[in-house]
């Protein structure tokens, strides 16, 4: 991973996954460090240009990210990466930023579709992680503030255990 500009995070794409019951694509992205999810609700022709891309098939005539790619390469520069810059309600926006500092504004699934095509880093902005970011469960479920807590505290407990295993009285005796 590169080493992100202050205020923005490095993520990585998961995949892309079918929210049930409403059959609604979600991509996921990860970040590494806090182990926090940031779900994209997308649509299906994203979700596709994703799926497909991370699956290695390659269509018979290029997609428009893979037109869009090929047009950037063609004016001799490149997308450096993508950046989740903000979210308002449950709309996420995104820039490209290309070789030459340029930022092109972008919705979040176009920008995701051609990060994937170009093997660029994905950043989010510190404070979309924060108000979007989830921690889930091993069934994938979101994982509330209680249970955190009990996390912690199972944490803590079995430090403390570890702790008496070790101990020894003498450790207590003044010297």
């Amino acid at each position: 991973m590169t080493e992100p500009a202050a205020g923005k995070q490095q993520v990585e794409l998961v995949g892309v996954r079918i929210e049930l019951p409403h059959s609604q694509p979600v991509v996921l992205l990860r970040h590494p460090l806090s182990e926090k999810y940031i779900p994209i609700f997308i649509g299906a022709p994203e979700a596709a240009a994703i799926a497909l891309e991370q699956q290695q098939i390659t269509t018979p005539r290029p997609m428009t990210h893979d037109l869009l790619v090929s047009v950037v390469k063609a004016l001799d520069s490149q997308v450096i990466e993508v950046e989740i810059t903000r979210v308002d309600d449950t709309v996420f926006y995104a820039e490209l930023v290309l070789a030459n500092g340029a930022r092109v504004d972008a919705r979040a699934s176009d920008a995701l579709a051609i990060a994937i095509r170009v093997d660029c880093p994905i950043f989010v902005a510190a404070d979309v992680l924060a108000q979007a970011g989830l921690t889930l469960n091993e069934n994938g479920d979101e994982v509330t503030s209680e249970e955190n807590e009990e996390v912690d505290e199972e944490a803590e407990m079995a430090k403390f255990r570890e702790f008496l295993d070790d101990v020894n009285p003498d450790d207590f005796s003044q010297q």
